[in-house]
């Protein structure tokens, strides 16, 4: 077994004030398994863009302008993440929501 170790010592990462990572169960629990490229990009983009409270309020044509994304995939994005229960969306604000306990069925 190989043992792990930090590889760049001055780049580990902290939590920043007001932000965190990306929640493990996300994959662990097999919520990752709902989601496609688009929607995963635009769920990374809201986690790094979020508040405290993981609400955003970036419009829809920034976020295409960013992540690189069409509207139409945007929508579709969008609602694949609100269909998982990770993110939930009021025009236009998005909030990322806290990963449930259990992963899908």
């Amino acid at each position: 077994m190989q043992t792990k170790r930090v590889l760049w010592d001055e780049r580990v990462r902290q939590i920043p004030k007001g932000f965190s990572w990306v929640d493990h169960r996300l994959v662990r629990d097999g919520h990752i398994r709902r989601c496609d490229p688009d929607s995963l990009a635009l769920y990374l983009f809201l986690v790094s863009v979020g508040d405290a409270n993981g609400l955003s309020y970036y419009a829809d044509k920034s976020i295409c302008r960013l992540t690189q994304l069409t509207e139409p995939r945007l929508g579709e994005g969008r609602q694949k993440l609100i269909t998982a229960g990770l993110v939930a969306y009021e025009a236009p604000i998005y909030q990322v929501l806290a990963i449930p306990e259990r992963g899908p069925a």
